[in-house]
């Protein structure tokens, strides 16, 4: 299953690569102003996991590590938003593991379709929030004058929930559309091909 990787790996274009990873960088620094740089709105709607999750899965998990880790600590070194310490060091984490995840499940999947989309994107979520966890852990210490059980659970799922619906509804419909334009490629189902399944 791997040497059936290989191939595909040389036929990436590495200038190609870095200029979407540079696009995506530009997209995750803008999209927040969409909701105004309210914490709140962003916090529920999570503009900047989107272009994270995109370059991974279309640049590789390389790009999507380097552009997850850079996004948040640059905007907040930029516009102030989000709050270095310790949200945007945090957040540095979290959107490192999102990228480096979903871009490593994803290409190393033998179906370019549907079911390798959703399972990459879903394990990287839930990795993601656990970093998330455990950065906030260690920035804040555990107890009532640190990071609490009742603040993971409300920050990486319950305020987050119109996100994630967000991320699982509009993802999957842009590889539809960049699969269209060659950029990508991407099917709705798996593709039988004869025997050759190991």
């Amino acid at each position: 299953m791997e040497n059936m990787n290989k191939p595909a790996d040389k036929k990436r274009n590495p200038v190609l690569d870095l200029t979407l990873s540079a696009m995506f960088l530009a997209v995750g620094l803008y999209l927040p102003f969409l909701t105004g740089q309210i914490q709140q709105i962003g916090n529920m709607l999570l503009p900047m996991h989107i272009p994270v999750i995109m370059c991974g899965l279309i640049c590789g998990w390389k790009y999507g590590l380097g552009v997850g880790f850079v996004m948040p600590l640059l905007r907040s070194l930029v516009f102030s938003m989000p709050v270095f310490y310790p949200n945007a060091v945090a957040m540095a984490f979290e959107l490192a593991t999102y990228g480096f995840v979903v871009g490593l499940l994803y290409n190393r999947s033998r179906w370019k379709c549907i079911i390798s989309l959703y399972r990459s994107m879903i394990i990287a979520m839930l990795a993601g929030r656990v970093v998330w966890g455990v950065a906030e852990v260690l920035l804040l210490g555990l107890g009532e004058n640190g990071f609490t059980w009742k603040m993971f659970l409300t920050g990486a799922f319950l305020n987050a929930f119109p996100g994630i619906i967000l991320q699982l509804i509009f993802i999957p419909a842009m590889m539809l559309v960049l699969n269209r334009t060659g950029l990508v490629k991407f099917s709705r189902h798996k593709k039988h091909v004869g025997n050759t399944e190991t």
